[in-house]
């Protein structure tokens, strides 16, 4: 990833209050070589990604252009929900290529930033901006402005 990508991820995270807190976890993407097919490349991702997830007690949202567009307020009550079930939530970012439908299906719901296509570490940094401002909201603090 960039520097700044680097950077936005670590200054949000650091906002972030103690019981919200953000942790990246970032898999190398499969090598586009080898004459590989992109089905081939994704499954191998696929596999990585599933072996960081947990089996179950959690949720789990893919982002894909194709998801549901949430508004900051509809993440900050699915952080609400998931803070009082004690449930983790985890984000999956796909790879250049998107997500294998295996995650799509894994995931509780695909979700949406934007219905364009965005590059990995723009959505990373743009995720981690919302979360710190779904976190502010549910603090009450006058951070979000409607």
């Amino acid at each position: 990833m960039p520097h700044w990508v680097r950077e936005v991820a670590r200054e949000y995270g650091q906002r972030m209050p103690r019981e919200m807190a953000v942790e990246i976890i970032e898999l190398k993407p499969d090598a586009r070589s080898g004459g590989r097919t992109t089905e081939q490349i994704l499954e191998a991702e696929s596999q990585r990604i599933l072996s960081v997830l947990p089996g179950h007690g959690a949720a789990v949202y893919a982002l894909d252009e194709r998801g549901t567009l949430w508004s900051t307020q509809d993440l900050a009550t699915t952080i609400a929900h998931a803070l009082s079930q004690g449930t983790d939530i985890y984000f999956v970012i796909g790879s250049a290529d998107g997500l294998h439908p295996r995650i799509k299906q894994h995931a509780q719901t695909l979700l949406a930033l934007s219905r364009m296509t965005l590059p990995h570490g723009m959505v990373r940094a743009m995720l981690v901006e919302q979360l710190y401002r779904a976190a502010m909201v549910l603090k009450g603090h006058p951070y979000h402005r409607e």
